[in-house]
């Protein structure tokens, strides 16, 4: 099983995110558009593991006060674009009390340092110039407020990646 930690975005971020999309495609960006339903920030990649029964038991063993998230510019690594977030004290902290349980109870993750993004588009090319249009740079940023985290699993489908939340 392919597992993996995330925060579920609700329906104000996952359409501003959309909108960003919408931005990239108006400035000439094709490829693999995430689907809004696959839209999450990624906390921690465990990858293949076959219990995720004890992923659960470290997840409910974590504890955190809610705190915000706010998306803030975009960025690149190669042909994968993303949306970044604000600088989040909060965020860091989850994410380093999870490494470190999962690290005490032997559980293999990936331990690339956490750039906290979300994916926009992958395999991106600039295939044609910017049109004019003003989507998700002419709108307020939404914040949501993080109380969850959730543990997820990843499929390979039809259409692409199926998230399944298993928390």
């Amino acid at each position: 099983m392919r597992l993996f930690i995330a925060i579920k975005l609700n329906r104000k971020m996952k359409d501003h995110l959309i909108s960003m999309q919408e931005d990239l495609y108006a400035q000439g960006f094709r490829g693999n558009m995430t689907k809004p339903e696959n839209m999450h920030l990624t906390l921690v990649f465990i990858g293949d593991f076959d219990d995720p029964d004890q992923v659960i038991e470290i997840i409910d063993g974590i504890r955190f006060e809610p705190f915000s998230l706010k998306i803030e510019g975009t960025g690149a690594f190669g042909d994968l674009w993303w949306a970044g977030l604000e600088k989040n004290e909060a965020l860091s902290a989850l994410v380093k009390k999870l490494r470190h349980s999962l690290a005490e109870a032997g559980i293999p993750f990936d331990r690339k340092k956490f750039k906290p993004h979300i994916t926009l588009i992958r395999r991106a090319k600039q295939v044609s110039k910017p049109s004019p249009r003003r989507g998700a740079a002419g709108k307020k940023t939404p914040e949501m407020t993080v109380d969850h985290i959730s543990l997820m699993r990843s499929d390979r489908g039809k259409g692409g990646m199926v998230y399944t939340e298993l928390t």
